[in-house]
């Protein structure tokens, strides 16, 4: 896949971002023939080039992405252009209009194996394992030497397999996984390894594991130092995180009373040591302060274990303080490809991940965060709850494929058991209505749904996440809708800020920023299906 024109695929050091994301794809350029494009602006085109692969060296993507649209624009007909941006389109995860660009790339050179990677990666990001294969096994037919891709399309087809194999003997087990595991602990199958000399998870009276705020501050240093607690202490945490997750409604309800102070994170996935920062800015639950993260907790990093082990584990013991709605990669789908599901085996084993697998079914899929007292400043223009006061709609991807859905609707999902799709999430747009998502999976919806949504439930703006933002967070659609991300320098190459929001009893909001931390020499994706690693970064 050689081409001297084309931006490098090994990018040096990060540099600083704009927090817009790339403009959507250019226009078919059928009727234009080389004939049609002077030399002046082939040359022009050439320079922007230039400028673009350095921006993409230096991690500036949304500029890279920017200025190929300038060079395409000057010479539409050079495939090199629209592959390179399809690869800035894929760093920023826009999947959807790399497609697009590799497709155009290949539209115009039928014969570039580079383009075909391209798309191939963007295939393999929005799991479409069968077309992914079909672009590998295009690029081996231009490249028959070529071990790396002969290695992808071997892992990719081992993917499909596995995912064909599982919908094919799908059917409810007779004991769900927590059963299960109060079977094998019944039958003294999990019991605490007696050369084990970390943290002990203390006994209650009745000879039952109980949960105290020195066990989870000495477990968080424990896992800080790169040690791991026995799998029983694992069990015992997601278990008693369940205890409370089935009792919570698919929308949670949360009033910040006076004085009384909410944090809500976005995306961590799986970045440990960033989160152990985050903690010592937002500072753990306790009956002043409560945390909300708002979903993709695991995949990617490749710590996911102790993140979510970390966060279910302050559930269980605020129960009423520490909230985690459900994101995309709380999903067998998800962690089957981007390492959650290797990285849990390879810790605890097969019984572990099954639990894990069955605790994100059980995480509610929304909150509405109520303010108690009246909003602070001028309200004209504010969209307020019925009794006057600010309240936030709290989900991971955004809103809904149809108008029409109320509150009411969003409590009453079952969701406990349930594999989520593709199909449900939502990404903001700048144009009205619903639309094709970048991403390539779900639906982009505009500011006036936006607002007719936000009107018709009595909510004065709705808070996402999912999405990288330059700066942690952005604030689109009038302030209407805010995405906030979590993950500063997102997979060791982003160079993103993290960030995230407090929310006071009057539903003021404070945005807090803060950079990625050093963290020891594990790479993100490391526990990634065999060979995608560097497909999936």
């Amino acid at each position: 896949m050689s081409s001297s024109s084309d931006v490098s695929s090994q990018p040096s050091s990060p540099g600083a971002s704009t927090p817009v994301t790339s403009q959507p794809p250019s226009p078919a350029l059928s009727k234009l023939s080389l004939q049609d494009i002077s030399d002046e602006a082939k040359a022009e085109a050439a320079k922007l080039k230039a400028e673009a692969n350095k921006a993409f060296v230096a991690h500036d993507f949304n500029k890279a992405a920017e200025l190929y649209t300038q060079a395409i624009e000057k010479n539409p007909l050079d495939p090199t252009l629209w592959c390179n941006r399809a690869y800035a389109r894929i760093k920023l995860e826009e999947h959807g209009y790399g497609l697009s660009d590799a497709s155009m790339a290949i539209e115009l050179d039928p014969n570039y194996a580079k383009a075909y990677y391209r798309r191939a990666t963007c295939y393999l990001q929005t799991m479409k394992y069968k077309q992914a294969i079909a672009d590998f096994k295009k690029l081996l037919t231009l490249e028959p030497q070529n071990q790396l891709v002969r290695q992808q399309l071997d892992s990719t087809q081992k993917i499909l397999r596995k995912v064909e194999f599982e919908k094919a003997i799908e059917v409810e087990e007779e004991k769900s996984p927590v059963e299960r595991c109060f079977e094998i602990i019944a039958e003294g199958g999990c019991e605490v390894d007696k050369t084990y000399t970390g943290p002990q998870l203390p006994k209650a009276d009745d000879g039952k594991y109980r949960i105290t705020p020195e066990f989870v501050r000495d477990m968080i240093q424990w896992f800080k130092d790169g040690k791991s607690i026995p799998r029983r202490y694992v069990w015992e945490i997601i278990l008693g995180a369940h205890s409370h997750f089935v009792q919570e409604e698919s929308l949670v309800n949360v009033d910040i009373e006076d004085g009384m102070t909410i944090d809500v994170i976005g995306d961590v996935h799986g970045q440990y040591y960033d989160y152990l920062h985050l903690l010592s800015l937002t500072g753990e639950p306790n009956e002043k302060h409560a945390l909300l993260m708002n979903g993709d907790l695991v995949d990617r990093g490749s710590w996911s274990v102790e993140v979510i082990v970390t966060a279910l584990a302050f559930k269980w013991l605020y129960p009423k303080r520490m909230y985690i709605n459900r994101g995309n990669h709380e999903s067998k789908e998800m962690n089957r490809t981007y390492g959650f599901e290797g990285e849990a085996k390879h810790k605890f084993g097969e019984q572990t991940y099954k639990l894990f697998a069955h605790i994100f079914t059980e995480m509610p899929l929304a909150t509405l965060i109520s303010a108690t007292k009246p909003p602070v400043g001028p309200t004209k223009g504010l969209i307020l709850s019925p009794e006057g006061r600010k309240r936030y709609f709290v989900v991971h991807g955004g809103l809904f494929s149809k108008d029409g859905v109320t509150l009411d609707d969003i409590r009453q999902i079952k969701r406990i058991g349930q594999q989520p799709g593709q199909e449900g999430l939502m990404y903001p747009q700048e144009l009205p209505g619903r639309g094709p998502s970048k991403r390539g999976v779900g639906i982009a919806f505009g500011p006036d749904v936006t607002k007719r949504w936000c009107e018709a439930n009595g909510v004065t703006g709705i808070i996402r996440s999912h999405e990288v933002r330059q700066d942690g967070y952005s604030i689109e659609h009038g302030g209407l809708c805010i995405t906030v991300f979590s993950a500063p320098n997102y997979v060791d190459q982003a160079g993103n800020k993290g960030a995230f929001i407090r929310i006071d009893a009057a539903g003021t909001q404070q945005y807090t920023q803060f950079e990625a931390q050093p963290h020891p020499p594990v790479k993100p994706m490391a526990y990634a299906s065999g060979g995608l690693a560097s497909l999936l970064m």
